[in-house]
């Protein structure tokens, strides 16, 4: 299986993220492949490109709760070209402020609300970090991954012959 990272970042931090991710969690999957939101369109979760694989929305929150202007065509093209999903296994890593907490992680929760309301399937819970908490988004994401994936993997429906 293949985990696709899609990064939706202002600052790096989410590329950051996926980054120690790709390194940390290379030995439970065939490929990590780390793609920038730029430019994406709801085709990047095309049956063809999502065969044998999982995605990973990566994505920090940007003012008022919006996504990152990178992700900003992928998100926008999800309601503009609406596509049913249901090929589609995610997870999504949310990063947020709590001190915002009017719109804490929304970046994440968005993609998250647009992906189910598609019939897409998460996996597992949307895990949210808080950059006033101290600590490192980087390394706790790793951790939350390898979890996140080993529940991924258990669940996997089984590759046709």
């Amino acid at each position: 299986m293949k985990l696709k990272i899609l990064v939706g970042t202002m600052t790096s931090t989410a590329d950051y993220v996926a980054q120690a991710i790709q390194m940390d969690c290379a030995d439970l999957v065939s490929d990590v492949e780390i793609t920038m939101m730029d430019n994406l369109d709801i085709g990047v979760f095309s049956e063809e490109q999502a065969k044998d694989a999982i995605y990973l929305i990566c994505t920090s929150t940007y003012g008022s709760g919006d996504v990152p202007d990178n992700a900003r065509a992928l998100y926008e093209s999800m309601s503009a070209q609406p596509q049913f999903l249901g090929h589609v296994r995610y997870g999504v890593i949310a990063l947020g402020d709590r001190t915002y907490m009017q719109t804490f992680c929304f970046g994440g929760k968005k993609f998250d609300e647009r992906l189910q309301d598609l019939g897409a399937q998460r996996v597992g819970e949307v895990w949210c970090h808080d950059a006033s908490s101290g600590t490192m988004p980087e390394t706790e994401g790793a951790q939350w991954c390898r979890q996140w994936l080993a529940e991924a993997l258990q669940t996997a429906p089984a590759a046709s012959a």
